[in-house]
This record gives C-alpha cells, structure tokens and sequence, in this order.
C-alpha cells in the first residue's frame, strides 16, 4: 500500500496509477456474519459497535462494469454504520443476499463479511469496462446511492428506482477501508480546497440534508421559511442549519448542550434552543408523551420568532422528538423526517396533523443531481464540512461509538490510506478565501 500512498501524495499521473500493482488483500472495517446474534436481549443504547466492528485484511473483488476501484484516502461515520455495526434495525446480511438473488454482480457482495461504511475521499486506481467519465489518478469523492436503473421507475427520480441501494450498508465493499469499490457513477470530483478528512465527512448527510430540505423531493424551502432544526449542530443538522441560512430561511436550533449552542452560532444561527437548559421530557414513561412539554416548546418557538411556528420542521431523531414535531409545525406546515436514530416507531397525535392540514414527507439519501448539486455547493465553498474528530482506520469502532452514544458534535472522520490528517488541498488559494470568509463570520 505505501507505493499507492507515494504515488497519490506525489500527484502521479493516469499512467503511473495504470501501473501501479494491486494488493491481493487490504485492511478493512468489517462486521462477520457469525456475529449477527451477538447484542441479543441487550437495550440499544447499550449495544458497542466496539465489539462488532473488526480490522481485517480482505481480497482485493473484480471490478464489474461501470465499477471503479479507489484507493480511500478518508472516510466518515454515518448512522448507517453505527446500525450496521449493532445489526439494527435487522443484520446488513439480508441487504447482501437479497443483492446477489437480484443481479449477477451482486453475488460478489454476498460473503460472510460486510466490509463498512457510506462515504469516502480518495483516488482512482482502476475502471472496469464502460466508464468513461472519470480514469486512475483523479481524485475524487462517493456518494453512496447505488442504483441499477434498468427500470423506468428511477429515472425521474434514481431514489426511487426499485434496485435502489446505501453503498456500504446495503452493499459490499463500503468506505471505511483502504480500497473500495463503487460505481462510477457515485463518483464526484473532489473539492479542491479540503483535506482527505474534510472532503470525506460531507458526502451521505450533505446530500440527505440538501434533499430533504432544499429538494422539490423534501421540503422545497424558500426564502423566509422559519425551520426548526433538530440535532442543528451534529453531521446532518449542521448542514440543515448552513442550506437554511443561504437560502434566506430562519432557522430555530435545537441542540443538547452549551457547547453545541456555540457550534450553531458559528455558523450564523441566532434562535438557538438549548434542550438540556430548557429540560424538555416530550415522554413520561417509555409508552407515554407529555402533549403539555409539546405546547412549552411551541411557546419557546413563538417566544424566538415573534409569534410564528415552524414552516418546516427538519426531523430525524425519530421517535423521541416525532410528536413534538407534529404539534409545533404551523397551520399547514412541513414535517420532513428521515433517520429516526431514537427510534424507528414513532407516536404522534394525529389531529394535529389532518385539522391542521400539515404533511409529513419522508425522504432518503439523494438522488444523482441532488448529490452533485451538495457537492457542488461544498466545492465552491459555500456549504463547509463539520468535523469534530478524526480516527484512524484501527479505531473505527470507537468513532462509531461516539456516534452511537451522541458522543460528537458535526462529523467524526476516519482516515484509511492517509497518513496523518491536513493532507490532500490542491488549491490552497481558495482554501485561504474560505477560512479566511469562515474566521471572519465566526468573529463576529
């Protein structure tokens, strides 16, 4: 591996990455098949992705038609990884065999391992047969919507395409290793002005967050909007918090702690709901909301807005918040969920749904043009990635732990191939011009 290091840090040409010889294994995160039935009978919250999640070497898979080979330099904990790695809602391995029974590509995927993760910043090494959009030595970073299209049902929309799957949680081969196989045409030019570790954090919550607030898909957002964000300083909400301010909407923050507060007003949030000072408790019991800790937050809305509700509520924690969200949406508003990291069943009391007329929408990833235009948005700098912490490859179970326990604030990075963080900038000027428009805002 050090040769393909040495060459990507040396910026080798198409040629010289054609001839550089393959590995037969590399180094991977991966859960095993065999551990499956590990958490049985223990609660979620206690359930270690420290203990499922290995670092083992793996062989090297073809590469299929329209498939490139990359060497990660930097990948990111996502959700779908922390799920994977604690088999919930159900073990990946179902995703795997149901994928080799419906493609003869798939059946590669289909092994006693599942190598991990949704996101990844690296260099190519290799293309199969049919690409031609991207050849050995760019750099590059993946989305993680990897879809067939053989049927018309996705090509309005490729999220809606019937073989439509996350890279990495619902395939083989994933980000959180030093090679990983994608289909091209997942692939997107690098921004220029990030390191390995920046570039690879915004790739899965960017796009989710773009579609689910800014697309026509989710919550089609205009100017004026006022948008209660949940979770607004952690890896989706923080991109939720950067689309509403450049689009002209308002956002409310909602965040857990003095320290996130501080994240959300960095990035230029004014109306900013502390839920530790504020000691919201939206269920008394496990089976039981409390509607009137609904209606105080409703009126600490009203309070930071001068008397407006949501037009948009931006949702994903799911169950805990599902209720709230419902109620304080305005007259006619929006509820646009995805996720739902605690918990997948959720309650809310539909009256305030249909006599209010509001709608809930739910969206998932991205389609192609959702992800290009996020990514395109974080290339001109105007969308910045949130990392908070950097892992190496061997500590990945940790990285996915933190996440798990809510541990992080933005994105958790995890380095593969790389080094030492602070490397991969190719364009330093326009780097300097965003620091420099990011330090200025922050001072204020």
């Amino acid at each position: 591996m050090q040769e393909i290091i040495d060459a990507i840090e040396s910026h080798a040409d198409r040629a010289t990455c054609e001839a550089l010889a393959l590995p037969d294994t590399y180094r991977a995160a991966l859960i095993r098949r065999e551990d499956a039935d590990m958490f049985a009978g223990v609660e979620s919250k206690d359930k270690d992705p420290r203990r499922s999640i290995k670092i083992d070497h793996v062989p090297v898979p073809e590469l299929a038609h329209g498939e490139a080979l990359i060497a990660v330099m930097a990948s990111s904990i996502n959700y779908t990884t922390v799920w994977t790695s604690i088999f919930e809602p159900v073990s990946t391995f179902g995703f795997l065999q149901r994928y080799a029974k419906s493609h003869p590509d798939g059946a590669r995927h289909d092994l006693p391992y599942h190598v991990i993760g949704s996101d990844a910043a690296g260099v190519v090494l290799r293309v199969g047969p049919g690409v031609n959009a991207f050849a050995p030595g760019d750099r590059v970073v993946a989305h993680c919507l990897s879809v067939e299209l053989e049927s018309p049902a996705g090509h309005n929309d490729t999220m809606l395409d019937p073989e439509q799957r996350i890279w990495g949680y619902e395939t083989n081969f994933g980000g959180l290793a030093e090679l990983a196989i994608v289909k091209s045409n997942q692939l997107m030019a690098k921004p220029e002005h990030l390191t390995w570790e920046e570039a690879a954090v915004p790739g899965l919550v960017n796009s989710t967050a773009y579609r689910q607030l800014v697309s026509k898909n989710g919550a089609d957002m205009k100017q004026g909007d006022v948008v209660l964000i949940w979770g607004a300083s952690g890896g989706l909400g923080s991109y939720a918090t950067q689309y509403a301010l450049n689009g002209g909407a308002v956002p409310i923050c909602v965040v857990s702690s003095p320290e996130k507060a501080k994240i959300a007003r960095s990035m230029g949030a004014e109306l900013i709901i502390d839920r530790s000072a504020e000691g919201y408790a939206f269920w008394k019991d496990p089976q039981t909301q409390d509607p009137k800790e609904w209606q105080r937050l409703g009126k600490k809305i009203r309070e930071l807005t001068g008397g407006e509700d949501p037009d948009i509520v931006f949702e994903h924690p799911g169950r805990e918040t599902f209720g709230a969200s419902v109620y304080v949406a305005r007259r006619g508003g929006t509820i646009v969920t995805c996720a739902s990291t605690s918990g997948f069943m959720h309650e809310y009391d539909n009256r305030y749904l249909w006599m209010n007329l509001k709608k809930i929408i739910g969206t998932h990833f991205a389609n192609y043009r959702e992800a290009f235009e996020a990514n395109r948005l974080v290339a001109k700098g105007v969308i910045h990635p949130t990392l908070s912490q950097v892992f190496t490859l061997d500590q990945a179970g940790d990285a996915a732990y933190e996440v798990h326990r809510n541990l992080h604030q933005g994105k958790v990075g995890v380095l593969a191939l790389a080094p030492r963080p602070g490397l991969g900038v190719t364009n330093p000027l326009l780097r300097s011009h965003v620091l420099e428009k990011i330090n200025r805002f922050t001072a204020k």
